[in-house]
């Protein structure tokens, strides 16, 4: 059947209009979109302790939501503040160690070194040229990938009252979310099965799983991971510690993992001559390495019944693609994009 030209025209208009709304409302609230985001996946994440503590709390939902607001204010607010306070008050005996670092020589390598297999000669022609170049040659190779990490940095971080803005944002729109959301899940389920039905309504629990999976499975991992690896620093003496166990958490949510900072700690207690602390690190370092593989499974089955490969490629991808953000976005959209592709494969095959 055909359409009429001014029924055609009129479609036409009603399509642009309500694609022109929609753009306008998202330009609208894009300054608050990242703040809304990463409330909402941390409301997602962390809802079951809501419920469990408005239980506790005689059934008030408004003490349960002042009780989360404050643990997420002292989750991130109060470490960003310590750790730029701990920077400022810190920066001279920074800048002063940074500086005693030209005065260092390069050892000789180990004779273990040489013993390693497959890449051991190498690696020891390598450090003995390193060694005999002096200080100058290896800040000149290890200058350009600093740089590059110190660009990112800062292309990621950006201002730090920026920072600070949008983590109150994000905290001040995860009460709200806390205190009404229930009505917030039952307008997104409508949504979907508005959208799709059936399958629309079990793609956004899809969604809400996948979310609280990598919560649990990536982001707890970490940081046991890195709690426990920033112990094993502290007690071997390594300075700068606390930093040290920032850095293996961002590794460790990357799917890097802790093993690299640990492995330098290793190294460098090893060059120091610290035999005993540096043997016991490097046990510690195996232990803490391959707790992610024994933790990392029971977290994730736990809340969805996925393929791990699933979550870390979105988890990986997310993160290239998306940034920070993308640990979370990147594994919804392949959870749903898989669950429905096989609700689908599976329709045809019956």
């Amino acid at each position: 059947m055909s359409i009429a030209p001014r029924d055609l025209a009129r479609t036409t208009f009603l399509v642009l209009v309500i694609g022109g709304l929609i753009a306008a409302a998202l330009w609208i609230v894009k300054p608050f979109l990242p703040a809304l985001v990463w409330a909402a996946m941390i409301v997602i994440a962390t809802w079951p302790l809501l419920i469990g503590l408005e239980r506790r709390l005689w059934r008030r939902r408004w003490i349960a939501v002042i009780v989360m607001t404050l643990a997420l204010l002292l989750a991130f607010v109060v470490p960003l503040s310590l750790a730029i306070a701990a920077a400022v008050a810190n920066a001279g005996e920074i800048a002063a160690w940074i500086k005693s670092l030209a005065g260092l020589s390069l050892p000789q390598p180990p004779h273990w070194v040489q013993t390693l297999p497959i890449a051991g000669e190498s690696i020891a022609t390598a450090w003995r040229d390193l060694a005999a170049a002096g200080w100058p040659e290896l800040a000149k190779r290890v200058t350009p990938y600093a740089d590059v990490a110190l660009r990112w940095l800062a292309s990621e971080v950006g201002e730090a009252g920026l920072v600070v803005a949008q983590l109150f944002l994000t905290v001040l729109l995860s009460a709200i979310l806390y205190a009404d959301g229930e009505a917030a899940a039952a307008r997104l389920r409508r949504f979907g099965s508005r959208l799709a039905g059936a399958r629309g309504d079990a793609a956004v629990g899809l969604a809400g799983k996948a979310v609280r999976a990598v919560a649990l499975g990536v982001v707890v991992t970490a940081i046991v991971q890195s709690l426990a690896g920033g112990l094993g620093l502290l007690v071997a003496g390594i300075p700068f510690a606390g930093v040290l166990t920032a850095l293996m958490f961002v590794l460790a949510v990357a799917q890097i993992g802790v093993v690299p900072v640990l492995a330098c700690a290793v190294a460098w207690l090893y060059w120091s001559d610290a035999t005993v602390a540096a043997t016991a690190l490097l046990v510690w370092t195996v232990i803490v390495g391959t707790l992610d593989n024994v933790l990392r499974p029971i977290l994730i089955r736990q809340s969805a019944d996925l393929p791990l490969l699933l979550i870390f490629a979105g988890v990986i991808g997310g993160l290239i693609g998306f940034g920070l953000i993308g640990i979370f976005v990147g594994p919804v959209v392949l959870a749903v994009a898989y669950t429905l592709l096989e609700d689908w494969m599976n329709d045809a095959a019956a």
